[in-house]
């Protein structure tokens, strides 16, 4: 399937759609897990900060005189003295309250510029955080440290393996693929079905499975077949009982015209009846081709096509087998024989002299029934299939059609699975050719 066609498909939608949230998705976790992460960082650096002041203060409260002047000369690890060169920023809130409520008022933190941190180095070297915290003594002096932290806002994701993105952008991949196509085959479903419908109403009903929206549509498309398939047999059986009431008026008629005196007229009123006669089966048949029920069995075509030859060619018409196919296919023995008949009947009544042949090509078995008649205007190859449509150019009259041999004959090749089309031969004559695709082997 062309991309284009693909991306143009409910499937294809769907599967952008949900690749492009899957993706989405998975970098706004991402993002948020990593801003979750220098959250939990920085709180843990204030934390440390806190603890190390907190250890120096205590220290400090108890340790000798000597020794305190030391530890505000020297400091502790994390914590050095001022070396007054420190330059201050701004007060750091957080930072000092956190100090408050560990060892109560009288402390407070600054931040201080890093490279007045360290006076002797870059500041791209150390890529820290420093503050400066004034603290007081349990003797009321003060004193002051410089602590200082790694960053934790600049501690950024490390570098992904490019085999881990692609496993991953794989099955991301085949995840949603296999997700559309599974959406969106009830959809397939039901346009599948819409199509088999078109041509047979017989067709399987749709089954009935997936979300409680697919069910429902499936039994609403199945309930419109039913009640199609009930509408065309009600008016095939009301054109049927006419069709089959007609014929006893019709004999009687027929008698009562025999007793005519004048030879003219009584002819031409016998033709009138002949005509009605033939009206009549032909709706039989109608009827017929709609309701036949036989079973698919397998046969062999070319015998089949040459007793149908055979029986056109009793009454002295010119029908020609010109070739064979060698295959035999599954069908409705007794429909796909009406069928052929009525296709070599028409094409005798209007175009005279028949040649029948049969090819197997792509899959398929392709009979032709060509004559060699006026043919058909291309703009109405298609309404002649409908009931009763005759053309009035063409000699119908004199054959004794009445419009219902194309659709017949259409009718029973839709019950052999099969397709029916008419064009125009380049050589002249109208050529029919039904494509049996059921069970075909050569």
């Amino acid at each position: 399937m062309k991309p284009q066609r693909y991306l143009g498909s409910m499937a294809g939608r769907l599967f952008v759609f949900l690749l492009i949230g899957i993706i989405g998705s998975a970098c706004l976790a991402l993002g948020l897990a990593d801003a979750r992460r220098r959250s939990d960082l920085h709180q843990v650096q204030l934390e440390r900060v806190v603890d190390r002041v907190q250890d120096l203060r205590s220290l400090a409260n108890r340790a000798s005189p000597a020794l305190k002047a030391e530890l505000a000369a020297n400091g502790v690890p994390g914590l050095r003295p001022l070396a007054g060169t420190e330059r201050v920023v701004e007060p750091d809130q957080e930072l000092s309250q956190r100090l408050a409520m560990r060892m109560g008022a009288g402390v407070k933190a600054e931040t201080i510029t890093p490279s007045t941190c360290f006076p002797r180095s870059s500041a791209a070297t150390f890529d820290v955080i420093c503050w400066v915290v004034t603290i007081q003594l349990a003797d009321g002096t003060p004193m002051q440290a410089v602590a200082v932290s790694p960053r934790t806002d600049n501690f950024n994701l490390p570098s992904l393996d490019p085999l881990f993105l692609s496993v991953l952008a794989l099955g991301m991949g085949i995840l949603t693929f296999f997700a559309a196509r599974m959406a969106a085959a009830p959809l397939g479903e039901l346009s599948r079905a819409a199509r088999s419908l078109e041509g047979n109403l017989d067709s399987s009903p749709l089954r009935e499975h997936g979300p409680r929206e697919v069910r429902e549509a499936a039994r609403a498309f199945n309930s419109m077949q039913a009640s199609l398939r009930a509408n065309i047999v009600e008016r095939t059986r009301i054109l049927a009982s006419i069709a089959h009431d007609l014929q006893t008026p019709l004999t009687r008629l027929r008698l009562r015209c025999e007793k005519v005196d004048d030879p003219a007229l009584r002819s031409r009123l016998i033709d009138d009846l002949n005509g009605m006669q033939v009206l009549v089966r032909q709706g039989i048949d109608f009827y017929r081709s709609n309701q036949t029920e036989e079973p698919f069995t397998r046969l062999a075509l070319d015998s089949l096509l040459e007793s149908v030859v055979e029986d056109a060619t009793e009454d002295g018409r010119q029908v020609t087998l010109t070739s064979r196919s060698g295959c035999d296919v599954e069908a409705r023995p007794h429909a796909l024989q009406r069928c052929l008949t009525n296709l070599v009947d028409n094409a005798l009544n209007y175009g005279g002299a028949t040649e029948v042949s049969a090819e197997y090509r792509d899959g398929e078995v392709r009979v032709r029934i060509r004559d060699h008649g006026p043919g058909i205007p291309a703009d109405k190859l298609g309404a002649v299939f409908e009931p009763f449509v005759r053309l009035g150019d063409l000699p119908s009259q004199s054959s004794g059609a009445v419009g219902l041999g194309l659709s017949i004959a259409r009718a029973l090749a839709q019950k052999n699975d099969a397709e029916l089309t008419l064009t125009n031969h380049p050589d002249g004559g109208l050529e029919a050719c039904l494509s049996l695709r059921r069970g075909i082997t050569a």
